[in-house]
């Protein structure tokens, strides 16, 4: 193929080496001689340590080195984990209790690392572990969404993390006491683990005087900077790489202890270390996802228009501040609290809360779909009260066209938008008409059925500065350096086909480079549905300096002034000559000339303003009150992207957006014991979707193209999960209600639905 047609359907390019098992993952690449890393970990949710003795364990055959936290002390390494803080309502910052790399005085979840171990190998490493002493004194553990119990941290009073407020307390207040009907819901949120399908691994080693560091994340520079902090080193001391990932989704963005604990043992010994976790390591350490109760209030005046929104939430930060926690319930949270509604009067407060449970960080999403879940849920329990149709509700209010640029009462401004539009196209998509014929088939076989709508919008994050570098090679093709990272995106093949598109590189001649900080200058990586969209615009940047050099390289070459000569996208045309040379033959005869100047391109951009995609999502489900099986039969998404570069790719992040969101609705759920005892540490006990929880995904675009960047993108890698929460979970409640269930909370397993159901109808008795 000599080059990509615009905007189409194009295969990944990656897939082939993942397929045949060629990928290049941090386990597998590791080197060879490299000493094996082992954790030990709490077994105790809340302890102070009276002893950990691990003086047999550094005497055991094949061990290298024992780190506890007073070693690492001794050594000079004092620095802890970092974690964002907010400010309070009061004006005071957000608690921001110190977070070891290996507990100190006390432990504060189980999972939590006590000692790191290096052997020559993991199983060395094991049986050393087996020799640790670890004695303690239980305190009383604190779990729920409630604040209260016994301080976690002597900085936290009642292990309040912080409160936090935005909007006018008072006006909503007003709003509300002079409403026509008013209309409340309390909503549940609950916890999830990440199971990326490749789980965190690192490995360290020095070359020379420089560390090199690679692991499995979503990008180089964010790691390189704390490493460099909690390391004392100085970053150009530094190189990050980081190769194919299997699955972020959040989790990976931030560092965790184990990552400097690798970096440090390598430093200690000159000597590498690797470091790799298993299944149910992971689900007692990496951050977790959502863990909250909100209550959701909504007034109305007579023509059924919101008035007013208020929300408070209680937010789970586990035993201390991850990265971004207390950002993503607060700051995060509000980009979308009103969704697509035309509402100037909210309230949002929100208290973070310290738990004995494994730290809370970014998961697909990261406070979107929290916000775009609650809303509309408690949306559609208005159309239920108000006796609406939850469609006709939502147009009522929706912001219209005519009304963008848009600010929204919590400071975001939306370009574009005609939701109305993309509604009415879902409303054919989805067979709405049909619908009470389907509904009446599953009640003549004695099962429930229900329709769930959910209108989601997302704001896209992340660092809004990117760079790109753009060489021509010395065997005649090209390379692409991107600052964002792929974790099975597909960013190879989208970033390939974008610098083909615009340049006629053929895209087989484009060799794809990310991940290495010695390479790439800078980079935001990847995380809020930011990569396509940025990354594009750098390399539309750096192809607008390559088409003006060039043109004044052949201006000079052939004697004819700049004006007459053009790029189409494809090759370069000189006046009314037959001279049409593509890039690659400008950039060879640039380097025959010996203009090296002429091989290498960067740029770095800016947006000023962040995109919004949305869209519809329709789901309906299936229930079998004897059971309370929940079966997703029909799914159909309308998405508002923008102008899409692969429509293949952006619809394969869909469906698996929506099959996390369906896997948060349908099946997983973290529980923990009343001493913090994590229950679901395993595939047995925690239960992922599987294929046959997942129905056919009905996709198709609606696109209005935003106004913020030059190619009219929205991004579309979490946007599935934004809409497949409440769509499913209206489902359900629009199944269930008919039998009287008026509180549905997520996971509907089938044991939940059917205590509901049961509970319904002896309050109905």
């Amino acid at each position: 193929m000599d080059k990509f047609g615009k905007s189409q359907p194009v295969k990944r390019i990656e897939d082939v080496r993942f397929l045949n098992g060629t990928g290049r993952y941090v386990d597998d690449i590791a080197p060879e001689n490299a000493l094996r890393g082992y954790v030990f970990r709490s077994s105790v949710a809340h302890a102070d340590i009276d002893t950990l003795d691990v003086s047999e364990a550094r005497t055991a055959a094949g061990v290298h080195l024992v780190l506890t936290a007073a070693d690492l002390a001794e050594a000079g390494f004092t620095e802890g984990l970092w974690g964002t803080t907010v400010p309070n309502r009061d004006g005071s910052m957000g608690a921001a209790p110190f977070r070891p790399i290996l507990a100190t005085d006390t432990v504060r979840y189980v999972g939590e690392a006590l000692a790191f171990i290096v052997a020559d190998t993991l199983e060395a490493a094991r049986d050393a572990a087996e020799l640790i002493v670890f004695d303690y004194s239980d305190k009383p553990v604190h779990l729920g969404l409630v604040s209260g119990g016994e301080p976690l941290h002597a900085d936290a009073p009642g292990n309040v993390a912080f409160d936090w407020g935005m909007g006018d307390e008072a006006a909503t207040e007003q709003a509300f006491k002079s409403a026509h009907r008013t209309v409340s819901l309390d909503v549940e949120d609950n916890r999830i683990i990440v199971n990326a399908m490749e789980p965190r691994g690192c490995y360290a080693e020095m070359d020379g005087d420089r560390l090199h560091f690679a692991l499995n994340a979503q990008g180089v520079w964010e790691h390189k900077k704390h490493i460099a902090r909690v390391l004392n080193m100085a970053e150009d001391d530094i190189r990050v790489t980081n190769p194919d990932t299997g699955g972020g989704f959040g989790m990976k963005a931030m560092p965790h202890p184990e990552n400097f604990l690798t970096a440090i043992a390598c430093k200690m010994l000159g000597q590498p270390v690797r470091w790799m976790s298993e299944r149910t390591e992971a689900m007692l350490s990496d951050n977790a996802g959502r863990d909250l109760r909100h209550t959701a209030e909504l007034a109305f005046d007579e023509n059924n228009r919101i008035t007013a929104y208020r929300v408070q939430t209680v937010a789970n930060m586990g035993a201390y501040n991850s990265h971004f926690a207390q950002a993503i319930q607060t700051s995060l949270f509000s980009k979308v609290l009103m969704g697509v509604y035309d509402v100037q009067t909210s309230w949002l407060q929100v208290e973070g809360v310290y738990t004995n449970t494994t730290p809370v960080d970014a998961y697909r999403g990261a406070g979107r779909p929290e916000a775009i879940y609650l809303l509309e849920r408690v949306v559609d329990r208005a159309a239920r009260e108000l006796g609406l149709d939850p469609w006709e509700l939502r147009r009522i209010n929706f912001i219209k066209p005519q009304q963008f640029p848009y600010k929204t009462t919590t400071g975001e401004t939306y370009d574009v938008g005609d939701f109305d539009r993309v509604l009415n196209r879902a409303e054919g998509f989805a067979d709405r008409a049909g619908f009470d014929a389907r509904r009446a088939g599953s009640e003549a076989q004695g099962k429930l059925r229900g329709m769930g709508l959910c209108y989601y919008i997302e704001s896209i994050l992340g660092a809004p500065v990117e760079d790109v570098k753009v060489t021509f090679d010395d065997d005649g093709g090209a390379s692409i350096y991107v600052g964002t990272q792929s974790n099975g995106q597909g960013h190879e093949t989208v970033f390939t086909q974008f610098l083909s598109d615009q340049t006629g590189i053929p895209a087989e001649k484009i060799r794809f480079v990310q991940g290495d900080s010695d390479l790439i200058a800078r980079g935001g990586g990847t995380g809020g549905s930011r990569s396509v969209t940025i990354q594009n615009t750098a390399t539309l940047a750096a192809v607008e300096k390559i088409i003006s050099a060039f043109t004044a390289f052949l201006s000079e070459r052939q004697g004819v002034d700049e004006a007459e000569i053009s790029f189409d996208d494809e090759q370069f045309r000189v006046g009314t000559s037959n001279v049409t040379p593509t890039m690659l033959e400008v950039a060879e005869m640039a380097r025959e000339a010996g203009r090296a100047d002429l091989l290498t391109f960067d740029a770095t951009i800016t947006l000023d303003a962040r995109s919004f995609p949305n869209g519809a999502h329709v789901a309906e489900v299936e229930i079998d009150p004897e059971t309370g099986h929940v079966t997703v039969d029909r799914y159909t998404v309308v998405d508002d992207f923008g102008n899409l570069i692969n429509p293949m790719l952006a619809e394969g992040q869909v469906h698996g957006g929506v099959a996390q969101g369906l896997g948060q609705a349908l099946t997983e759920r973290v529980v923990y014991d009343e001493d913090g005892q994590l229950l679901t540490a395993t595939f047995m006990d925690y239960a992922m979707p599987r294929a046959d929880d997942i129905p056919m995904i009905g996709f198709t675009t609606e696109a209005t193209p935003s106004v913020t960047n030059p190619m009219g993108m929205k991004g579309c890698g979490e946007a599935g999960t934004v809409g497949a929460l409440a769509a499913v979970a209206n489902a359900v409640q629009d199944a269930m209600w008919q039998r009287g269930v008026r509180q549905a909370d997520m996971p509907f397993t089938p044991q939940r639905v059917w205590g509901m159901l049961q509970d319904a109808r002896v309050a109905a008795e």
